[in-house]
């Protein structure tokens, strides 16, 4: 061992959403995970700030729930201004319908993500997880037995396995030489910032499109029939209303749920990067609305990007893992990124467990790559069309419909009479008049016996027999600890044979 070296069964590099969230989720199951991260604190900036349904579901077991709740809101309903006038609302994502999978979340929840990342911070520390801030990892090298991670400053830690949740730059993921495939979605910058603005109500998300004439119009008139209704109103820039034209690309500006600030994103086409100050900001809000630049009267936050998309050409090397970013790069239109990176961790975190306790074979780590990597693909596709106006955002998004049909990890013994599939999500139906999912809840697995008698399972299995319920079928139904149905059948040797491969049972948590 160096000399102040540190030891852990886990070292994860990075702690946004999805390094915190997989830090929780080794936490209740009683992993020793060490979170690293460069800062000097958690990340500022509303950044991603969406959770689709299946995020919200998996909130609710990782015990952030409510917190995540009282600090958003839903999305508000998009507006649509042109020269000062509002043309219309525009809604932002399809109702859900009618034969969508059965869940109590049906829309996306906004939270900026600093207060995401507030909340899951807390929670990791409530478990007794740790994050240490000021380690910019550097390098990483394994062995048989283990992996080392470098910093910048400080000793290194030694750890079983290391998990690369260091954003879309990684540092892990270009030490161990893995290649990002991918594409430019949009060759133009964008900026992103947090702003304080006066003369905007928060009941609308503000939309200002490119204008069509690229001129700046004249007008005299003080009331207008708007398309919504309403009265016009005389610009306050001295009755001149802004039209966007030729070299402005959209302008957006979200009221923040649950703060004063609002989310302004701006495209620049053509240009080489946006001006991120105050100044800045204010110039593009006085050429592109009807508002006065001094209606902007603070900046939190701002950064500019490209939007691209790129795909990690392997999820795992040896003992180490990518996740979130680090594996996969989305444009943001679609909300589907950071949804995608905490289902990850989703994923990872049970089976790591499994394996360091000794339950399951290492080679259950092999299902992450192998189960999330062509979901990441097929996300990637599509918040790319989202951002290319090729798809819209729907069931989809919400991301309720995703499974593991596919994996090595879906057995089924024979076909069952309902629509539930091994590897598909269990659907979150009324069982004996409670929530399936809050009979799920926590980090162990759960057969469910669905008309049936209910064989001797390993010790730590909950057992939940009841009759049929839609979309069900009679039989058994062993559920993974992430809620996706692992086994189907009605052989109780089938059973113990797949349990015993997955560690079913064993090194629960708590």
């Amino acid at each position: 061992m160096g000399t102040g070296e540190t030891r852990t069964d886990v070292v994860v590099v990075g702690a946004g959403p999805t390094g915190l969230a997989l830090g929780i989720d080794l936490a209740r199951r009683g992993v020793d995970a060490l979170v690293v991260e460069r800062g000097g604190q958690l990340a500022p900036g509303s950044r991603g700030k969406g959770f689709q349904p299946r995020t919200m579901e998996v909130f609710e077991d990782l015990g952030v729930l409510d917190a995540i709740l009282a600090a958003g809101g839903t999305y508000p309903v998009g507006m649509v201004w042109r020269d000062g006038r509002q043309l219309g609302e525009h809604r932002m994502f399809d109702p859900a319908e009618d034969g969508e999978p059965h869940s109590r979340f049906t829309v996306p929840w906004m939270v900026p993500q600093w207060r995401t990342t507030r909340i899951l911070h807390a929670r990791l520390t409530e478990l007794g997880g740790r994050v240490a801030f000021g380690r910019e990892a550097v390098g990483v090298d394994q062995d048989t037995d283990g992996v080392t991670v470098r910093f910048a400053c400080g000793a290194p830690v030694r750890a079983r396995y290391a998990v690369a949740a260091d954003g879309g730059r990684s540092v892990l993921r270009r030490a161990l030489g893995i290649g990002m495939t991918g594409e430019t979605v949009d060759p133009d910058p964008i900026l992103v910032a947090d702003v304080r603005v006066e003369g905007l109500d928060r009941e609308f998300w503000h939309l200002f499109p490119p204008g069509e004439a690229g001129e700046t119009h004249e007008t005299h008139e003080t009331h207008e029939t708007h398309e919504t209704g309403g009265p016009g109103e005389a610009d306050a820039k001295g009755g001149r209303r802004r039209a966007g034209g030729p070299g402005r690309g959209f302008l957006a500006i979200c009221p923040l749920a649950g703060t004063e600030y609002f989310q302004l994103v701006a495209q620049f086409p053509g240009a080489d990067g946006p001006d991120t100050s105050l100044e800045g900001i204010r110039e593009v809000v006085d050429e592109r609305t009807h508002l006065a630049p001094e209606s902007v009267t603070g900046v939190g936050w701002a950064s500019d990007f490209r939007p691209r998309a790129a795909l990690a050409d392997r999820f795992r090397a040896g003992r180490v893992f990518l996740a979130g970013n680090a594996a996969h790069v989305h444009s943001p239109a679609g909300g589907q990124g950071l949804n995608t990176s905490v289902q990850d961790a989703y994923n990872l975190g049970w089976k790591l467990a499994a394996v360091l306790t000794g339950a399951a074979p290492e080679a259950l780590l092999d299902t992450y790559e192998e189960e999330r990597r062509p979901i990441a693909a097929h996300i990637l596709a599509l918040s790319t069309a989202i951002h290319r106006d090729q798809a819209r955002r729907g069931a989809a998004t919400r991301q309720l419909g995703l499974g593991y049909r596919e994996s090595s990890l879906a057995v089924a013994d024979r076909e069952m009479s309902g629509g539930v599939r091994a590897g598909d999500r269990a659907p979150d139906v009324q069982v004996d008049g409670a929530r399936l999912h809050a009979s799920l809840a926590g980090p162990r697995w759960t057969l469910l016996a669905m008309g049936t008698r209910a064989p001797r399972t390993p010790e730590g299995v909950r057992v939940l027999s009841c009759p049929p319920v839609e979309p069900f079928g009679t039989g058994l139904y062993l559920v993974r600890p992430d809620g996706y149905v692992g086994w189907t059948g009605t052989d109780p040797e089938g059973l113990a044979a797949y349990a015993a491969r997955v560690g079913a049972g064993a090194g629960a948590g708590t």
